[in-house]
């Protein structure tokens, strides 16, 4: 056996430096020595310290005098002012680079950044360092925590000192779309970043790991994350006494590497005992290791030979396991020969120790069954995000494989909208949250409805911050009442007024758009508190008497439909959208009693235009120039009756349109 410690492994500087202190105050034998919190992740070393007199507590409310060591950690700042304020001495061994963190984020929270810290809410550090910006930083752990984050405007992200590089900066992609103004530091401690990167290459190359460290230390944990990444045999231990070592004898080589808070006699401890471990143990061990298999245990294995029936595979038991067609898979159509093949190497799970004929009975799909069951139990614990896909309706809701795992989303949480036909749903494909899970009664409720509230309001916060009074948007016309058209613009709603619908008078909204139209509106104003949106259709085109006076002038002759018929005349609607009174003494040439005897409503006319009146916005058109153009010649002139009609020609196009 080969025995390889990492180069970067143990005690970092701010561990040392903490314990190195302690030791000195301890061996000053001074009364009423306390630790705020224990002193290291190590219980082994906390037991060591507390029997030399240096007692842990979590709270300095009771302590009236003594001598406090503040951790590597670091406190928040109204923890270290009470005690600064107080009867006792405070001896503080905060990690200067956690206390540089803490500068850090003090600084930008007075210059009125807000502050995001990537890391675990509940480590000591992290707690730490959010009291030194009045507790008021935002904190993400994961994904979710990320989406959640409200839109900000300058922000100033650090991290956990001992996360990987890997996870700071996956989380930091996402916090980053958050902030107008962000600053970031990546504030991984350098020692734990060798330390990782040792644990990286050596687990690459050995056969198992040994991770030595507090079973709740942060920077242990990531270890052994690390680890499994590149070496399937990872183990987690306190104490070389956590692991049979008859467990390591069947590996050829074994890395060993520690976190922060694991002493050298600790590791010193761990290499002995594998190095003592002689050619007679290893045997015992493999002998003992023949008598260990049970009923329900997973075990590796390497496949020896495939059949069209079965898989035969070496557990490095007295006998063979067998693997039968049923329990390769859940699909009775499966090729073992096509899944496996001699070499392959394989997790078994144990159904039967003897099948009556000596032979061990496997399951395979049983092992992939219980894995993902437990990776669904993490992911329910870290409320983490899962991809579902619906396979088929039943009562009540739909039935979606979750990591290979039958769940169900019940119909009250498929949508945030109220979905009346669960059949469009079959086949699709989305993310879904994890709202109970049971394992023993093989039981997951999941909901689409919880993510797409969170896709919504990141959406809402999104659209609220692009608004601009005048600019032009698109949205899709959602329902309409009487005083106007809403409109949805992505996740938020507006208002069209119907006096902003159209140039034209409008009497119900129907007669300009219809729910499902996709319109262009411009912004006229909003007010995010209220949650209202004033939007404008009329306004995205020109108006229709500048496009007529752009187009049209006295003495054209233009087309229009008839929309109006009067005793005094008609009102004739021309292309550009603008109305022009037909006097009826414009009519014709002879006389005309009512203009209803001779015109229909609806009918197309050309006219002439005889007048424009810019300023109150009258049109006076005549049909009769158009007919029967005014003789030139004095005899062709005869004497034609006009009626006075400068009463009727004062009343407006408004006027009439009201007196409807």
């Amino acid at each position: 056996m080969k025995i390889i410690v990492a180069e970067n492994a143990g005690f970092c500087f701010g561990v040392d430096r903490a314990m190195e202190i302690a030791n000195d105050k301890v061996k000053e034998k001074k009364d009423n020595l306390f630790s705020y919190g224990p002193l290291i992740h190590n219980p082994q070393v906390v037991d060591k310290l507390k029997s030399q007199g240096l007692m842990p507590i979590d709270e300095i409310s009771q302590l009236k005098e003594g001598n406090v060591i503040i951790r590597s950690h670091g406190i928040p700042k109204q923890i270290e002012e009470e005690l600064k304020n107080s009867n006792i001495n405070l001896i503080d061994t905060t990690c200067p680079y956690v206390k540089n963190i803490h500068r850090r984020v003090e600084k930008f929270k007075e210059d009125g950044y807000d502050i995001v810290i990537i890391g675990d809410p509940n480590h000591p550090e992290v707690i730490g360092i959010n009291g030194w910006c009045n507790n008021e930083a935002y904190i993400v752990n994961n994904p979710e925590d990320a989406y959640k984050l409200p839109q900000l405007d300058k922000v100033c992200i650090v991290s956990q000192t001992t996360n990987t590089e890997e996870r700071f900066y996956n989380l930091l992609e996402l916090v980053e779309l958050k902030g107008n103004l962000v600053k970031t530091f990546n504030t991984i401690c350098n020692a734990t970043k060798n330390r990782q990167n040792s644990a990286k290459e050596l687990a690459a190359v050995v056969d198992a790991m040994v991770v030595i460290g507090g079973y709740k230390s942060s920077n242990t944990l990531k270890l052994v994350e690390i680890s499994k990444k590149y070496c399937k045999n990872v183990f987690h231990i306190e104490t070389i006494k956590d692991i049979s070592l008859q467990e390591l004898s069947k590996f050829n080589t074994i890395g060993i590497t520690a976190g922060a808070s694991t002493p050298d006699w600790i590791i010193k401890e761990a290499v002995e005992a594998m190095d003592n471990l002689n050619s007679n143990e290893m045997m015992e061990a493999i002998e003992n290791s023949f008598t260990k298999i049970h009923r329900g245990e997973i075990l590796d294995g390497e496949v020896i030979f495939v059949t069209s029936d079965e898989v035969m595979v070496n557990i490095n038991y007295k006998s063979d396991g067998i693997i039968t067609k049923d329990e390769l898979s859940n699909d009775p159509d499966i090729n073992p020969k096509e899944m496996f093949k001699a070499g392959d190497k394989i997790q078994v799970y144990v159904v039967k120790v003897d099948d009556g004929e000596g032979n061990v009975v496997l399951s395979a799909k049983r092992v992939e069954e219980m894995k993902r069951w437990e990776e669904l139990e993490e992911n329910f614990k870290a409320k983490e995000l899962i991809k579902a896909k619906v396979i088929r309706v039943v009562k009540g809701g739909l039935i979606a494989l979750a990591q290979g795992v039958n769940a169900f989303i019940p119909a009250s949480h498929v949508s945030v909208n109220y979905v009346t036909n669960l059949e469009q749903f079959v086949g699709q494909e989305f993310m879904v949250s994890i709202l109970d899970f049971d394992k023993q009664k093989r039981r997951i409720i999941l909901s689409r409805k919880e993510v797409e509230k969170v896709e919504l309001e990141n959406k809402r916060e999104k659209l609220w911050s692009s608004l601009e009074e005048g600019a032009i948007v698109e949205g899709i016309v959602q329902r309409l009442t009487n005083f106007g058209a809403f409109v949805d613009l992505g996740g938020v709603d507006g208002l069209i007024h119907i006096s902003d619908l159209s140039w034209n008078r409008v009497k119900h909204p129907s007669e300009i758009v219809n729910p499902g139209d996709r319109v262009e509106v411009q912004i006229l104003s909003f007010d995010k508190e209220k949650n209202r949106i004033s939007l404008g259709l009329k306004q995205t085109v020109e108006e229709p008497w500048e496009v007529f006076r752009k187009n049209v002038q006295i003495g054209d002759i233009v087309e229009g439909k008839i929309v109006n018929l009067l005793d005094f005349g008609a009102f004739i609607r021309l292309k550009e959208g603008v109305d022009g009174l037909l006097h009826v003494s414009q009519i014709s040439r002879e006389h005309v009693n009512k203009p209803s005897d001779v015109l229909n409503v609806g009918d197309n006319i050309e006219v002439k235009v005889i007048d424009i009146n810019n300023e109150d916005r009258r049109i006076s058109l005549s049909k009769k120039e158009v007919d029967m153009p005014e003789p030139t010649s004095k005899e062709e002139k005869v004497d034609v009756e006009v009626e006075d009609t400068s009463e009727e020609e004062n009343v407006t196009i408004q006027d009439i349109i009201d007196n409807k």
